[in-house]
């Protein structure tokens, strides 16, 4: 029987992807945000993590890098309502093996764990083809070398910015400080050689970030 562990941080949704996984799928543990993942994976390694990419503590690209560092077998599938490329590419360059969307079916996310288990590569049938022309592409998000030269939490700060977020409200979505969310902006401005807010956002939407 395959053993998963489920990161993501609504635990409504947790319970909801526990009842609609098949019976050939053990839920071993859950996690809400990075440490308690990184935590669980450590305790319990299971043969797949379920991972959601934006959540408390960094995304699913600090638990992927965290884990994946130490030398870990464990297989990650990440699962979320995004299908931006930065998300797709990001976690797929970290180390998953695979990326479907949260409007699957619990038979069909079942079939994507088991083959994840197995060693596949699996994908929600319209990203399939995205992901191989981003890689293929020199225009791709994944290797565009500014973008590469921002950490995970710049990102998050760069796309809330880009939606028009004030400093207050990027904090609470990301439970940190306004003065920490200033230094972000300052570091992303210095490495993008932006001179503001407005700047970034033009950046951000002429990529396909926000």
């Amino acid at each position: 029987m395959t053993r998963v562990l489920i990161v993501d941080d609504h635990r409504l949704f947790r319970s909801g992807v526990r009842a609609e996984l098949g019976e050939s799928i053990e839920v071993v543990g859950e996690a809400e945000d990075v440490e308690s993942a990184v935590k669980a994976i450590a305790e319990h390694q299971p043969d797949v993590v379920l991972l959601d990419v934006h959540m408390p503590g960094g995304g699913g690209q600090e638990v992927l890098r965290r884990v994946l560092s130490t030398g870990s077998q464990v297989r990650f599938l990440a699962l979320s309502v995004s299908d931006a490329a930065e998300d797709v590419i990001g976690v797929i360059r970290g180390g998953a093996r695979g990326y479907v969307t949260k409007n699957i079916s619990g038979k069909e996310l079942t079939d994507a764990i088991r083959r994840v288990a197995d060693g596949d590569a699996v994908f929600s049938p319209r990203l399939a083809g995205f992901v191989l022309d981003a890689f293929a592409s020199s225009e791709a998000p994944s290797i565009d070398p500014e973008l590469d030269s921002l950490t995970q939490r710049e990102r998050e700060v760069l796309r809330l910015i880009a939606r028009g977020y004030a400093y207050k409200e990027i904090a609470k979505e990301l439970f940190i400080s306004v003065k920490t969310v200033e230094t972000h902006v300052s570091s992303v401005l210095r490495k993008l050689q932006l001179s503001n807010r407005h700047e970034l956002s033009r950046w951000a939407t002429a990529r396909r970030l926000v």
